[in-house]
């Protein structure tokens, strides 16, 4: 806890050097450790990330891994304005972003004393993030050009796979390296099935062969125990998760899951997220989950919704550009539908802070509520996307997974 200072301070005695993380809901930042270090953290809560410093033993690689995760999220608008350049244009920038970042490391190395460890987690941050827009390309690159066939790559495109470790244990919990195994086996296995298979151009069975290809690749590749298990389970969560839906496909998926997967807290997981997914579906109840209303007393939502069409919405404080999103879309709904209410459900804020965006955004208190157990809230409802909304009439589901940019009211 804080002091009235507002500091804090702890000891960490016997623990592993590696790399950790902190966080600060819904915020959390990683941390490297290595014995004998002393960091002091600067932060505030409100521009976590940007605000975030380090100083002290230690502090070097820190500092180089908030300043390469603010670069990459800082880019990240510049790399989509690229993808529609043909391949060698893509590459040469991607080459130019990753140079530059690893000049400015190899003169940190310079100036500094860094572990070997500290050394390859610091590449880790840059390389990554740059195979990742690569592995993406071909998709994107489709995508926004319209054209009917994926680009034709040169030679060496995906040189850097070649020194790749797909089974990194020290990197399974970081996320530039977890993204791009994501990414890296998501491209592997899409275009093993059009070359291969023949099933891509059927939606009705492809994304279920789909994914149990890419389970049995993941399989077949990866033999760390814990960064499988974490595959296995990212791979299954996004395919509940997109076809949301109890059908026997599910099921199929779901049994091939089980026998390859050693975790019983990731198949418990699944089950809970299939068993929700069910609950959710058109002609059931509306769940019974209870949020705050603005005198900070409990309502259900079953209270908010017995009477009538509603259309139940989330917002986040931490994310600014989303919430302005947000109004925007429903301001346009409700004048085109009158007959709706439009409940907001504010998630990963602070009750305070939430009390002042509303004012800041001038809404309607009425119909805002405040969501202060996240998790129950993103298990019961499936929220898997902050644009998602729910449409109930009388309590009863209409449609449980719409998407508030295109709600189908």
């Amino acid at each position: 806890k804080l002091d009235n200072q507002n500091h804090f301070s702890f000891q960490l005695d016997n623990i592993e050097g590696g790399l950790y993380h902190f966080n600060h809901t819904p915020q959390y930042q990683y941390i490297y450790l290595e014995k004998g270090d002393s960091l002091l953290a600067r932060l505030n809560t409100v521009e976590f990330d940007e605000s975030l410093v380090y100083s002290g033993k230690g502090s070097e690689i820190n500092n180089f891994l908030i300043e390469m995760f603010l670069a990459h999220e800082k880019e990240e608008h510049e790399v989509y304005g690229l993808y529609h350049l043909p391949p060698e244009d893509f590459r040469s920038k991607m080459d130019s972003l990753q140079a530059a970042k690893l000049e400015h490391l190899n003169e940190l190395v310079a100036e500094n004393q860094l572990s070997e460890r500290a050394i390859n987690l610091a590449k880790a941050s840059v390389n990554f993030q740059s195979y990742t827009h690569r592995e993406a390309y071909p998709f994107y690159h489709k995508k926004k050009t319209g054209k009917e066939k994926f680009p034709d790559l040169p030679d060496g495109f995906y040189a850097y796979r070649k020194t790749v470790n797909l089974n990194d244990r020290e990197l399974a919990y970081f996320r530039p390296y977890f993204d791009y195994i994501k990414y890296h086996f998501g491209n592997l296995t899409y275009m093993a099935c059009m070359e291969d298979c023949g099933i891509m151009e059927k939606p009705e069975i492809g994304r279920l062969h789909y994914n149990k290809h890419k389970l049995s690749l993941v399989d077949s590749l990866v033999k760390d125990n814990e960064l499988r298990n974490l595959l296995f389970r990212n791979i299954a969560m996004d395919y509940l998760l997109r076809e949301h839906t109890a059908s026997q496909e599910c099921q199929i998926f779901i049994d091939k899951f089980r026998k390859l997967s050693s975790s019983d807290e990731h198949k418990q997981e699944i089950d809970d997220l299939y068993d929700g997914i069910q609950k959710l579906q058109p002609k059931r109840e509306l769940p019974d989950v209870s949020i705050l209303n603005t005198n900070n007393e409990s309502v259900s939502l079953k209270e908010i919704g017995k009477n009538g069409k509603t259309v139940f919405y989330f917002w986040t404080g931490s994310q600014k550009q989303h919430l302005r999103n947000v109004m925007k879309y429903v301001g346009k709904y409700k004048k085109m539908h009158p007959d709706y209410r439009f409940v907001g459900i504010n998630v990963k804020t602070g009750y305070t802070q939430w009390q002042n965006l509303m004012e800041e955004h001038n809404m309607d208190k009425a119909d805002q509520f405040h969501g202060a157990n996240f998790e129950e809230i993103q298990t019961t409802m499936i929220l898997d996307d902050l644009y998602k909304c729910v449409i109930t009439e009388d309590n009863v589901i209409v449609d449980a997974f719409a998407n508030l940019k295109k709600p189908q009211i």
